[in-house]
This record gives C-alpha cells, sequence and structure tokens, in this order.
C-alpha cells in the first residue's frame, strides 16, 4: 500500500484527488493539508510514501514546504502538483529534490501512475513542462 499526503488549499482539489485515490487498490490515502505548514505537520505524524503538494497556498506554499519536507522526511517523494507550466519552476523544484512535476490538467490516471512512478523511485515531469539541459 502507498501511503499518500495530498497538501492543496482547494477543498474541491482535495476532495477530487481523495475521490481518485479511492478508486486505486494500493493507494491509500494518508493525510490532508490546506497549506505547507499543515503538510508538513501532517506529513511527520502520517509518514507518507508520497506528498502531493501544491505550490501557492496560504502561508507556507510549496516552495517553502520542500526543503522542510525533504530535510524531515527524506524517505518521502514529492511531487509537485500545480497549475504552473513555466520551466523554470520545474527546475528550482527538481534543484529541490522533488520526484515529480505534474500539472493539475492531467489526466487521473496520469496522476496515478505518477505516485506509482515515484514511489518505485522514478522522476515525472509532465512532458508539457520537461526542460532540455
Amino acid at each position: 500500500m502507498i501511503k499518500v499526503l495530498v497538501a492543496d488549499d482547494h477543498t474541491l482539489v482535495r476532495d477530487g484527488i481523495r475521490a481518485l485515490l479511492a478508486t486505486a487498490s494500493d493507494l491509500q490515502l494518508v493525510a490532508e493539508a490546506a497549506d505547507g505548514r499543515e503538510a508538513i505537520e501532517r506529513a511527520q505524524t502520517a509518514r507518507p510514501d508520497v506528498i502531493l503538494l501544491d505550490i501557492a497556498m496560504p502561508g507556507l506554499g510549496g516552495l517553502e514546504a520542500v526543503p522542510v519536507l525533504r530535510r524531515e522526511l527524506p524517505e518521502s517523494k514529492i511531487i509537485i502538483l500545480t497549475q504552473y507550466d513555466q520551466p523554470e519552476y520545474v527546475r528550482r523544484f527538481l534543484h529541490l529534490g522533488v520526484a515529480g512535476y505534474v500539472l493539475k490538467k492531467a489526466a487521473g490516471t496520469e496522476l496515478i501512475a505518477a505516485i506509482r512512478a515515484v514511489h518505485r523511485g522514478g522522476l515525472v515531469v509532465d512532458p508539457a513542462v520537461a526542460i532540455n539541459g
């Protein structure tokens, strides 16, 4: 079972991801958070295998939360789940050590595949924002 935490400030997005994960027998939603600070607190308790993290959240956003999560939970893989399709964001987050960068416009099956891939140790970057060099 792959334990997943989702951090997004939009309740509707979290609801949708919860419903999506319920369709996969090998994925379990273990915690939810509405901002980066809450994501860190919940992750420390839930010890997720994969963290789905939005960039723009009130208070502590994804960019600020990633270094803390990487330091405190190095075994957890982080997938940035965002609407931002600029390559400079991808570079910054990959440099910080995230395992994936998925756009919110991706299909649900793509998100599930990304979770499974990073859990196995892979790196996933949405083709729409893949960078060269």
